[in-house]
């Protein structure tokens, strides 16, 4: 799931008629929406998870792995990703991994992926968990109005990311990035620390994120 600047606006015109039309949506569901590459998933992925059942009133999270890239930055296959993903929220109660994205197979926007999920479930209420850098990259969303209408944001503090409206970090700043540099370079300690011990195993069966010399 990701932000999109591209329009499509007759396109999102009708999709919006049709969540608005016919018989009155009551929700009986609230459900955290927590997307991302995951690739490979780590601890900050499932603390995000836990942190945000534990001080909000959500009955699940839901995690969407996306199967495209916004920038066509490689990744894994989304299968392992995916698979991955399962592992990694393994012993998180009330968190499901969700293949939709793959599903819909489209530009994966996020506006695209929550009009999806509300007309196959009409009795959820949504809301978005997204970490503070989002909100400095709003005006890059595609109609990031119409996301929020759809799924008001449950911010998580970033370390190294400052907002106004963002809480003070919590968690560890932990990046995919530093994790797949550390494969590469055969740092096993800060690989043990970060990924899940599931999701290691997986990895290592799979001959995923091989040693490689990095490129300056």
């Amino acid at each position: 799931m990701r932000a999109d600047a591209t329009s499509s606006a007759d396109a999102d015109e009708t999709r919006s008629s049709a969540l608005s039309s016919g018989i009155s949506r009551v929700a009986t569901e609230l459900v955290g929406i927590f997307g991302g590459s995951f690739n490979p998933p780590h601890v900050g992925h499932v603390l995000s998870c836990a942190y945000a059942l534990a001080v909000q009133p959500l009955d699940r999270v839901l995690v969407l792995p996306v199967h495209h890239h916004r920038f066509h930055k490689e990744l894994a296959p989304f299968e392992h990703r995916l698979r991955m993903a399962e592992l990694a929220m393994h012993d998180v109660a009330h968190v499901t991994v969700s293949s939709i994205e793959r599903e819909l197979d489209g530009e994966g926007r996020t506006l695209d992926t929550l009009e999806a999920l509300s007309l196959r479930e009409p009795s959820w209420s949504m809301r978005l968990i997204v970490g503070a850098d989002v909100l400095a990259e709003r005006d890059k969303w595609h109609r990031f109005d119409r996301v929020i209408a759809l799924a008001p944001l449950i911010v998580l503090g970033r370390t190294g990311f400052r907002h106004a409206d963002a809480p003070p970090p919590i968690l560890a700043d932990i990046s995919s990035t530093a994790i797949r540099n550390a494969f590469a370079t055969g740092d096993r300690a800060t690989v043990a620390t970060y990924v899940p011990h599931r999701v290691l195993e997986y990895i290592d069966e799979h001959g995923l994120y091989p040693r490689r010399e990095l490129t300056p």
